[in-house]
């Protein structure tokens, strides 16, 4: 940072002076220093502008400017018949010559991400699928469940880093909170983890949107750019995203799906684990984190136990089922299969 400061420093010196021995105003020495002083710093603050532009982005602009001035240098060739002394042809040149290298600026630099080197080479390689892009979210990361559901084999395309979801993980695990930076360090494990999976294609993207400061923002303009998906577990975030049109992933969603389907009637056989809050009620957990509650089960507290179920309630928050122990002798078996087959029984204490 000190060298870009005395870089800063000269150029300054340079063009405060350059306008004092130049004198491009007619006025007196101290106009003249004050020119070069605004245009000065007028040069830095495009400088502080363009500091966290990528470099895709600066070389489409360009690059969309020199084809704007081509295709007005062009057109005005082709209006040699015209007589150049009308004022309505002069307009007209006026309005190419600064109308075509502005679209030419404006469009280059909002698709300067396809002259990314992998985006250059996917060109010239043999046509096949369209690649299927998923955007990883930060809190998705750091949940870690998504390296399970790779490792499964459940997403199929490739898989979108933003350097901006980086550098949220990257202040999270550098948190001076434990507890954040426990989630952090885990968050990078499983990036680890996703990045050495064979058959997985992990792509890092230098994509940016400066003119947005919210991540999540971020995420639904690199998704929509990208016409690939975003993958979560942020309510909020899925909320957003579904309502600008782009579609979402939700891990918190697929673990809901996959939760055993219980009826009632049925026979479960669950480890009672605590105490419930109604009287003689007890509470036992499957081992996908469904609670169970079951009555006349307090004084099984820390047994394994054979309950019927007696009614399912699905929440926002996910599925509780509710049942009844009976003692032993007393239950009739029922025609469906247990449960317990489909869901396994908890250890024993």
């Amino acid at each position: 940072m000190g060298w870009f400061a005395v870089g800063r420093v000269l150029v300054f010196s340079a063009v405060t002076a350059s306008a004092v021995l130049l004198r491009p105003l007619w006025g007196g020495a101290w106009a003249n220093l004050a020119f070069g002083g605004v245009v000065a710093g007028l040069v830095l603050a495009l400088e502080h502008l363009l500091r966290q532009t990528p470099m895709t982005r600066l070389f489409g602009a360009v690059l969309g400017v020199v084809v704007g001035l081509a295709f007005a240098l062009a057109i005005e060739s082709g209006l040699y018949w015209a007589n150049s002394s009308d004022r309505r042809v002069e307009f007209l040149h006026s309005v190419l010559m600064i109308g075509l290298p502005y679209l030419g600026l404006c469009l280059g630099a909002k698709n300067g991400h396809w002259l990314e080197p992998a985006r250059l080479m996917a060109l010239f390689r043999a046509a096949g699928p369209e690649r299927r892009y998923k955007v990883l979210d930060t809190s998705v990361i750091i949940d870690g469940r998504i390296a399970d559901v790779c490792e499964a084999g459940f997403l199929d395309g490739t898989l979108v880093v933003p350097q901006f979801v980086l550098r949220e993980l990257q202040l999270v695990a550098d948190s001076s909170d434990s507890m954040k930076r426990n989630r952090g360090r885990r968050g990078l494990d499983v990036l680890q983890r996703v990045k050495k999976m064979a058959g997985l294609d992990v792509m890092i993207s230098d994509v940016d949107f400066p003119e947005i400061r919210e991540v999540d923002l971020k995420l639904i303009e690199l998704a929509r750019t990208l016409q690939g998906k975003i993958v979560t577990n942020d309510l909020n975030l899925n909320k957003i995203a579904q309502l600008r049109g782009v579609e979402v992933l939700n891990v918190n969603e697929l673990a809901n799906a996959l939760k055993p389907v219980v009826l009632p009637g049925e026979i479960m056989n669950v480890f009672i684990l605590k105490e419930g809050k109604e009287y003689n009620q007890g509470v036992a957990y499957l081992d996908d984190g469904t609670m169970v509650v079951v009555d006349n089960a307090r004084k099984m507290i820390s047994r394994t136990i054979d309950i019927v179920v007696t009614s399912v309630l699905q929440t926002t928050a996910g599925k509780m089922i509710f049942g009844r122990y009976v003692e032993t002798g007393s239950v009739s078996a029922p025609s469906a299969p247990p449960v317990a087959d489909r869901v396994g029984a908890a250890p024993q204490a």
